[in-house]
């Protein structure tokens, strides 16, 4: 078995057991011990689980401190992104007023937006383009433009939402975690986001799988708040915390 198979091996196997001996590592890897040992070491310096004598186990959650370009998030997951927004598309009625939120994800659902009088209210500057080439009726909200993820965020922009109620409000995150709910790198955005959901009556958060059991710097709803599409559920306790769709399972 390759270094790279094993570590995906130790892993996998680690969600599921949560903490293993090297022996059992061995076992499912058909691998030495010292092989073993140091593929623990990398995956330990890697942050992806915590070594302690004779095994290793995982990690409660990966704390997340930066944010990819749109252009390089675009590229992650298409599949899984593609089936959460063809689904995310279905729930909105013709008379709702929407929110939808900066993301890929969330830009990526507005392709499958069929004619509707919904009307729509965005912070993403591309996510307003491409809903005005589908001649839906929309609102931009003003305010600082974050440059990475093209998105509208800060008090200026949480000052001109306070206006509007919203029917759904669709959004991305960065993290989906138990305790500490949905999560995003940039206090200005979160403020965008947690404004967002005290003003709809149906908060709606679209992430793939990728995203779970992680945290970043700042939590826009508790877990309870927002229901969640996803393509599958890393762990069936979200199930227990609030409404979860699995759109490829």
């Amino acid at each position: 078995m390759m270094t790279e198979d094993r570590y995906t091996t130790i892993l996998d196997a680690l969600k599921e057991k949560k903490s293993m001996t090297v022996a059992e590592f061995t076992e499912i890897t058909g691998a030495s011990e010292s092989t073993i040992r140091r593929d623990l070491i990398a995956l330990d310096d890697m942050g992806k689980i915590k070594r302690f004598h004779g095994g290793a186990k995982a990690i409660e959650h990966e704390y997340i401190t930066n944010e990819a370009p749109v252009s390089a998030k675009a590229q992650l997951n298409v599949e899984e992104k593609s089936a959460i927004a063809k689904y995310a598309a279905t729930m909105i009625n013709d008379e709702d007023f929407i929110f939808i939120d900066a993301g890929t994800s969330t830009e990526l659902m507005i392709d499958y937006i069929g004619e509707t009088n919904a009307t729509f209210v965005t912070n993403g500057i591309a996510h307003a383009k491409r809903l005005l080439k589908k001649n839906l009726r929309t609102y931009m909200i003003g305010g600082l433009v974050k440059p990475i993820t093209e998105a509208i965020i800060g008090a200026e922009a949480v000052n001109s939402m306070k206006k509007f109620n919203f029917t759904k409000c669709f959004l991305g995150t960065n993290g989906i975690h138990m305790d500490y709910g949905f999560t995003t790198v940039d206090v200005e955005e979160a403020m965008v986001k947690m404004e967002a959901v005290n003003r709809s009556y149906a908060s709606i958060v679209l992430a793939d799988s990728s995203k779970f059991d992680k945290v970043t710097a700042v939590t826009f709803a508790a877990i309870e708040k927002a229901c969640i599409i996803t393509d599958r559920l890393v762990n069936d306790k979200y199930i227990d915390a609030t409404v979860v769709k699995e759109v490829l399972r």
